[in-house]
Order: C-alpha cells, then structure tokens, then sequence
C-alpha cells in the first residue's frame, strides 16, 4: 500500500490544536511538507517544532482567521504563488452549541463564512495548482451531523450538512483533473471543544463533565471517546496514493456510534 507522501506539500487548517494538529503530525511522518495554518501564532509555532522531518521535509505556517476572508485570501494567495499544494485539509472549529430554531440569522451567517465560504476560498486557491500537477487531494474536517443531526448543534447541523453537499457536488467536478474530494466525519474526540460542550451540558443539567463524559462513552459502540490521531489517520490515509479511487464520502470516524447508513 502506497502512503508515501514525500514530495507532496499540505496545508492543513485548524492545526495549532486539536485534530488538525494530529493530522500536521501524520502528514509529516508520511513525509508531506506541511504548511499549518490557525489564528494563534504561538500555538502554531509549537506546533510547528512537533512535526516529524526525518525525510528532509520543510514545514512553516501561516496565521490567518477563516472569519476573515479577504485577509485569509490574500495570505494563501501569497502561500500558492511559490507553492504547489497539493492536499489541502478543511478544518475550523465549530459554531457555539444550541438549538436551530432560537439560532439568531448572524449566527448562520458567520457559521456559513468560517466554514463553507473559508473551504470554498481555499479550494479556488490551490485548485489551479493541482490541476496543472494532475493531483489533488481536498479533505473536509467536518461532524457525523450529515449524517444524523446532533441534539442542541442546531447551526453546526445546518452549516456542516451544506459543506457535505459542496464537496460532494466538487467530486464530480474535479475528479476529471485527478482531484478527489472528501469528508471525514469525527465523532466525539477529545479534544478542547469537546471539553467546552461537556462543560457546557453539565452545567445545564446539574451534573458534572465526568458524567457527561460517561453517558457519551456509553452511546458509542466502542464505549470510547477518540483519540485525535484514530481522526488523523484516516485523513493521512485519504491524502495517500493509497486513496486514489475514493472520492465523494462521508466517512464516519466515530467508533460506530452513528446509526444512519
């Protein structure tokens, strides 16, 4: 099986933290160079020092907000003016917890601008790049939401599932050009997020995080919260050549909690 991916620059959002960190940290021991990008420069630079380049690879990265589209272009755009990337990972934190129908209209707004209007902006950046090498590879960092809605993620449900269709209309599109696209649907991992929606339940309902931690356990088949990496690897593997004939899936990383098809 080919997972090389020596030779092979990534930019990967979200990755001073959290999953997108974990999937700098796969890229770079397959071998890819990877170029993090996230809003805090101190965290990205710890990050950065973590990334494996035993095969000679060259990381760096870029602070951007995905909040802020014009000044998010223009940094990439200077990133793909002397690069060719080719993997390109979608991921932002998600929108505040709460139901749809008390949801206020910015709330959608700003949740459609960070996540489908930011993919978006990044996809038409690098995509002329992967074109003229024949390769490409466009993973979405997104939720098992697509698939069945989460109680009390109201505008997380509604954004993540246009984001789904986006990619899965981009798949037809770009698979011409050798380019595949596709979602990876993490489940409940541990990371700070989750910490501030168990925070968050616990203190809606009187309990406390360990509890709520506890009865999540219990809704997964495999009586488990993820690690980052288990959602990382699934990822570095859709990045490989290993990955060349999988293209427009929502690919479920949530220990079989989800029960839609």
């Amino acid at each position: 099986m080919n997972l090389n991916l020596t030779g092979y620059n990534a930019l990967v959002g979200g990755s001073s933290k959290g999953i997108g960190r974990a999937v700098a940290v796969e890229l770079a021991l397959l071998g890819a160079n990877v170029t993090l990008m996230a809003r805090s420069a101190e965290r990205l630079s710890e990050a950065l020092a973590g990334l494996d380049t035993s095969k000679g690879q060259q990381h760096d990265f870029l602070v951007a907000d995905f909040a802020d589209v014009e000044d998010l272009h223009k940094k990439v755009h200077g990133l793909v003016s002397g690069r060719l990337i080719h993997i390109l990972v979608n991921n932002t934190g998600g929108p505040p917890g709460g139901p749809a129908s008390t949801a206020q209209v910015g709330e959608f707004l700003q949740a459609f601008n960070n996540h489908l209007i930011g993919n978006h902006t990044l996809m038409q950046l690098v995509l002329p790049g992967m074109k003229e090498a024949g390769f490409g590879r466009i993973i979405n960092i997104i939720s098992t939401s697509v698939k069945q809605p989460i109680e009390g993620l109201g505008v997380s449900n509604t954004i993540r599932g246009a984001v789904a269709n986006w990619a899965k209309t981009l798949a037809t599109e770009l698979g011409p050009h050798g380019i595949t696209v596709n979602n990876v649907l993490p489940g409940a991992t541990m990371t700070g997020r989750l910490e501030e929606i168990a925070n968050a339940n616990a203190a809606k309902s009187g309990s406390t995080a360990d509890a709520v931690f506890e009865h999540w356990q219990k809704e997964v088949p495999l009586r488990r919260i993820a690690d980052p990496s288990e959602v990382a690897a699934a990822v570095a593997f859709l990045a490989s050549p290993a990955a060349s004939y999988i293209s427009g899936i929502n690919l479920p990383v949530d220990g079989g909690r989800t029960k839609s098809l």
